[in-house]
């Protein structure tokens, strides 16, 4: 079963839209724009699961045209308050149909994944990869999954002892606990084996893997962010054609 669409609610996305990019957060931002640079080239954008279009702000700032789309109307709603002039788009769920194939150079999904089921795994990102240009990368953010059993600088997972069980597939909670609204966050559970196979299914192929660790100079207290890494950023892209057999016809 999948978790319910916990975004989509005016509390909870009032709360998440005040997460700013400090303390375990911080980590998983910190490295995007050199980890964009050195992968992606041209300017055309699109922000997959954008929420209160926190990564499409930085991706405007980063000289993108980047179009934000979810699935979550009461997000889009702060997102458009917060940024007048960007381009945020309600979709229904995996419907990317709006957008014509081989358009962008960029596809960013920051989180996104982490409330997503197998099956549909497989097909967001398969039509994700569709919308790639051939030299486009899709950068996929989503929480490693030592998270959902340790603490951290903002986040907690005390309270859901279960969590340290979970297999691929598998529902977990977890808190942030610098926001007002307590209530746990649910997750689908997923190893880095079974991303690796998912991508494989999707029909992408994976280029780089970052784990960002703090360098403990930061200006945050730090629990076990300078020893595990609770963010991994994958870097995807478009398998290459295979070469096309030339046959010699015989005189």
């Amino acid at each position: 079963m999948e978790p319910p669409n916990i975004y989509n609610d005016a509390k909870r996305a009032e709360a998440y839209s005040k997460i700013e990019f400090h303390g375990t957060y911080y980590l998983a931002y910190r490295d995007l724009p050199e980890i964009i640079t050195r992968h992606v080239r041209g300017r055309n954008a699109l922000d997959f699961g954008c929420g209160a279009g926190r990564s499409t702000r930085l991706l405007k700032k980063l000289w993108f045209s980047v179009v934000g789309v979810d699935i979550a109307e009461d997000m889009l709603k702060i997102a458009k308050d917060l940024d007048p002039k960007g381009d945020y788009r309600l979709i229904k769920d995996g419907d990317l149909s709006q957008f014509a194939a081989c358009s962008f150079d960029l596809v960013l999904s920051a989180f996104a994944f982490d409330n997503v089921v197998a099956d549909k795994k497989v097909t967001n990102l398969a039509g994700l990869g569709a919308l790639l240009k051939p030299d486009g990368k899709l950068i996929n953010l989503i929480t490693s999954p030592e998270t959902y059993t340790l603490e951290w600088a903002t986040l907690s997972t005390r309270d859901f002892p279960e969590n340290k069980h979970a297999k691929s597939g598998d529902e977990v909670k977890i808190i942030v606990t610098d926001i007002e609204d307590k209530r746990p966050f649910t997750d689908v559970f997923w190893t880095d084996g079974s991303y690796r196979k998912t991508y494989k299914r999707a029909g992408l192929e994976l280029v780089k893997t970052y784990r960002p660790l703090a360098k403990g100079n930061e200006p945050y207290v730090w629990v076990n962010e300078t020893k595990i890494p609770p963010w991994t950023i994958y870097v995807l892209k478009k398998p290459a054609p295979l070469p096309t057999a030339h046959v010699h016809k015989q005189s």
